[in-house]
């Protein structure tokens, strides 16, 4: 492996780390890291690679909202509770450092719950939120992990 591919090979490790702890754009730090690697590289073999990987992470972030929103419809939170748990995850992410979009968004959930039901009634919808939100994330991490292999594969190959 060349330097190149080590620095790399970082990169998409901390984008991987990244999907898990959002400090980081997760998934365009390895979709970078693999077009870096493809424009250095150059052959169609690369291009190959990372268009399979760009296609995984766009799936990827297709995929992880409309799972999770699909579950949180079915088990009956409606579209406004959605929202307020969208307005308030993005305070969150801006207040609260690393963790502040999922509890935002988990605390919007359960006070627009709340505010709707009641006070107990607000908790099996809270409960919802946090499993929509872990499916999320690990829809996030397996499209992540996909390009990353399919990446690891490409430089094997070439």
């Amino acid at each position: 492996m060349s330097t190149t591919e080590i620095l790399l090979a970082l990169v998409i490790a901390v984008g991987v780390v990244g999907v898990i702890v959002p400090v980081l754009p997760g998934t365009v730090l390895v979709l970078g890291a693999v077009l870096v690697w493809a424009l250095d590289i150059g052959t169609p073999t690369a291009w190959a690679v990372f268009a399979v990987s760009a296609t995984f992470l766009v799936a990827g972030a297709v995929v992880k909202y409309l799972v999770p929103g699909r579950q949180l419809k079915a088990s009956g939170v409606p579209t406004q509770t959605l929202l307020a748990g969208a307005l308030l995850g993005f305070v969150g992410f801006f207040v609260i450092p690393v963790v502040g979009l999922f509890v935002g968004f988990v605390l919007g959930i359960y006070l627009a719950e709340r505010t709707r039901v009641g006070g107990e009634a607000a908790w099996p919808s809270t409960k919802h939120a946090l499993r929509a939100v872990g499916v999320s994330i690990l829809i996030e991490l397996a499209a992540a992990a996909l390009a990353a292999a399919t990446w690891v594969v490409g430089v094997i190959v070439t």
